[in-house]
């Protein structure tokens, strides 16, 4: 196999990747709380880890995929109120919680699916794993190294970071963290502030709650990973993944978590994705900048000037590094859309191609596509580098536009090369960076929303004509297949999709 260079956070620098089990991938990526819908923030780390997914399984890898969903719990004790989104979230919906999970996880599959992400390996849940948690927990205690108050655990970072090095994936010292953790509700109850909650005892009205052995309660977020991963790729596997944003103090947590039940640092290479910002700044509700999935797809977000398909958006994340910032906003959205009509035209006819020189070839040209070609791999390989082929693959288009306008001599390239090109066009286009043709799946969206206006007008038509059966026929009928029909005041339809 090729050698294939990452970037270890957990080191700062790169490293050659290099298995635990020859031929065989374990990567874990921390999946989505759904306790709302799906963001603009979760496109960029699923994008960047199916695309590594989709490359490893090309090197000839067999991956195992592992990315949960956290469904319970998900309280953040740095920078904001300790809360359980999930529950909080259920009773402003006025939702039974697993009623909102699901509604919020088939949302978010429902993304995924236009992004052509492909489904993970396995995706485990934080409410299927309670049993795997509270023994993670207990084995923690047993250690030394939690404790118990009022029902809730925590765990003890500063005995802990006495004999390990905690903060080394983030690059925060144990007097930062008591600087900066700030006084929240319940950490009375903490040995010291820096430490974190493992299981949190549930007040009367809380809704999502599970026995323990020290009451009733619901897990921390940190916990859940650990026990899952652990679960289902070992006490050390390859790869564990996930926005920059959870380095603190998410995986900081889980590395101390899995360090003492298991004796080992989870996983060998730690990779993570840089942060989005839209139009300059951080997203975030205070900005009114947080453009949900479906806002963006359907261009209805203040924000934005037009609707953007899937697959310019996810063009538009693999045209730079996954290590670097990333900005968004309509100008480059629309440069991004403009850009990847411009490479697919290319490739469809480079895919015509049929004809290869012989004595009219173009000796430098043609040395030049072959070596543009070959580094593909070669960027690929020094740290998932799509940015850079996607450059590659611009260089050659108007090499394939040449030829098709006649400018440059159809023989200009031997066979070989044109047979090279279409190969890696097609590999790298479509198996490892996903895209899919977007004027073709808009023709067939077009189609569908033709059919399902219809049918919005035939209902509507029934139910002037009191005719409620086939007007309740129809609505039941879209929601068994995830399409939501609401029937507003002013007598208008909004759809969703679950």
């Amino acid at each position: 196999m090729a050698e294939l260079k990452v970037y270890n956070s957990y080191t700062r620098q790169k490293e050659v990747f290099e298995p635990i089990v020859p031929g065989y991938v374990g990567m874990y990526v921390c999946g989505p709380t759904v306790s709302g819908e799906s963001h603009l923030g979760h496109a960029r780390p699923y994008i960047t880890f199916d695309v590594l997914n989709r490359y490893l399984v090309h090197l000839g890898y067999k991956v195992r995929y592992v990315r949960n969903i956290t469904d319970a719990g998900h309280f953040e004790e740095e920078g904001r109120e300790a809360e359980d989104k999930i529950s909080t979230k259920a009773q402003i919906e006025k939702l039974e919680p697993m009623e909102l999970v699901t509604k919020y996880t088939n949302l978010f599959h429902w993304a995924m699916k236009q992004f052509n992400t492909l489904d993970p390996s396995i995706e485990p849940t934080a409410t299927g794993h309670i049993v795997e948690q509270i023994e993670m927990i207990k084995k923690i205690i047993a250690e030394g190294y939690a404790y118990e108050r009022n029902g809730s655990v925590y765990f003890d970072v500063k005995k802990y970071a006495e004999q390990y090095p905690y903060g080394k994936l983030s690059g925060r010292v144990m007097e930062d963290l008591l600087e900066t953790t700030r006084e929240l509700e319940g950490q009375d109850e903490k040995q010291n502030k820096q430490d974190f909650a493992l299981w949190k005892a549930a007040p009367p009205e809380h809704i999502m709650r599970w026995a323990s052995p020290w009451g009733e309660g619901f897990p921390g977020w940190h916990i859940e990973c650990s026990a899952m991963a652990t679960k289902y790729l070992g006490k050390e596997f390859d790869i564990h993944g996930g926005g920059m944003d959870l380095q603190f103090p998410h995986h900081e947590s889980e590395i101390a978590q899995s360090t003492i039940c298991n004796k080992h640092v989870p996983a060998r290479y730690w990779m993570h994705n840089n942060m989005i910002t839209i139009n300059g700044r951080k997203m975030g509700k205070s900005y009114n900048n947080v453009i949900k999935l479906t806002e963006l797809f359907s261009g209805t977000h203040p924000l934005l000037e037009q609707a953007y398909h899937p697959m310019t958006v996810r063009f538009f994340i693999l045209q730079t590094h996954y290590r670097s910032t990333l900005d968004f906003g309509n100008e480059a959205l629309q440069a991004a859309q403009k850009g990847m009509r411009r490479l697919w035209d290319a490739y469809q006819v480079l895919s015509g191609f049929t004809t290869g020189g012989a004595s009219a070839t173009d000796a430098d040209l043609d040395s030049k596509a072959n070596k543009l070609v070959d580094e593909f791999d070669e960027f690929m390989n020094d740290d998932i580098n799509t940015a850079k082929v996607l450059a590659n693959m611009f260089e050659l288009v108007p090499v394939i536009n040449g030829m098709k306008d006649k400018h440059v001599s159809a023989d200009a390239l031997s066979k070989a090369t044109i047979e090279k090109m279409q190969k890696a066009f097609k590999v790298y286009l479509e198996d490892i960076f996903g895209l899919q043709d977007e004027q073709a799946a808009a023709g067939q969206d077009g189609k569908l929303d033709g059919v399902l206006q219809l049918l919005i007008d035939i209902r509507k038509e029934a139910k002037s004509k009191k005719d409620f059966a086939t007007s309740d026929k129809i609505r039941n009928q879209l929601q068994e297949l995830g399409i939501l029909l609401k029937d507003e005041k002013d007598g208008g339809v909004s759809i969703s999709y679950a």
